[in-house]
């Protein structure tokens, strides 16, 4: 549990901030529209909801979740919005209620896996630290959904660390689900903390590749919530560059991603 702790304290700080967002919502504001095409905000806390009842399933009964994937491979184009669709069709209060069960559940079961464990994903499998840091992700990065449909600016917090980092370890992912080769070597990735100002370092300092930029506008940027003409993150290098234009945190496919705002400050 070591090794998972923190990942977990922090998923559940980043959970309960956009508990505070929606939890007081009057009920016609679940459904404005958020950024994600055809989804609300109801949408959004739905997908979370789904999203770790997956990982729940992955954790506590891996054969069940095999069954689920296989699904999800028969229908690569729409499980995803199914399954939102079916939360979101759910009173407020009911929805609230199923997300935070789902994700009290699922902080449990993973605060109990064995250190070592590889837990199933739709994508590669992985250590229970790691699914923790991916449900921060999804958790932070449809909350930037919800944030953006509301009209709230959040304050950006050092969790964006494990997003970052996710990001990061992402890159060659990002490569393979487009059906491309990703580069041999590693890229230097220096990013400067919303909170300390501090520098976050990854990869080999003398690698010749280098990127470059603020936290929050790199995670804005491998979530797909902005475009990467309206973010200040830099490359050096042709392949960084190229990695910038196809950068994902997530699995799965990469969607359309936001239009730029045509010179609108964020």
């Amino acid at each position: 549990m070591s090794d998972v702790l923190p990942v977990l304290v922090d998923l559940r700080r980043e959970s309960e901030e956009l508990d505070r967002l929606v939890g007081q919502l009057p009920h016609e504001r679940w459904s404005t529209e958020t950024p994600a095409p055809g989804w609300t905000v109801a949408h959004q806390i739905a997908h979370l909801a789904w999203t770790d009842r997956a990982a729940l399933l992955a954790a506590t009964d891996p054969t069940a979740f095999a069954d689920e994937v296989a699904k999800a491979a028969a229908a690569p184009e729409s499980f995803v919005d199914d399954g939102a669709e079916e939360g979101a069709a759910l009173p407020p209060a009911e929805l609230l209620t199923h997300w935070r069960t789902a994700r009290d559940e699922l902080w449990s079961a993973l605060s109990e896996a064995p250190a070592g464990t590889r837990l199933p994903w739709y994508g590669p499998p992985m250590a229970a630290p790691s699914m923790a840091t991916a449900r921060l992700m999804e958790t932070w990065a449809h909350g930037q959904d919800i944030a953006d449909a509301l009209g709230v600016t959040r304050e950006p917090t050092d969790r964006l660390r494990h997003v970052a980092r996710i990001g990061v370890r992402a890159r060659d992912f990002a490569y393979a689900v487009r059906g491309l080769t990703p580069p041999q070597e590693e890229f230097r990735v220096e990013l400067t903390s919303p909170v300390t100002g501090e520098t976050w370092q990854y990869g080999p300092d003398d690698a010749p590749q280098r990127v470059t930029g603020p936290a929050l506008d790199f995670c804005l940027l491998v979530t797909r919530r902005a475009h990467r003409a309206d973010l200040a993150v830099q490359a050096q290098g042709p392949d960084a560059e190229r990695w910038l234009d196809i950068a994902q945190a997530f699995a799965g496919p990469p969607g359309t991603g936001r239009p730029p705002r045509k010179g609108i400050p964020r």
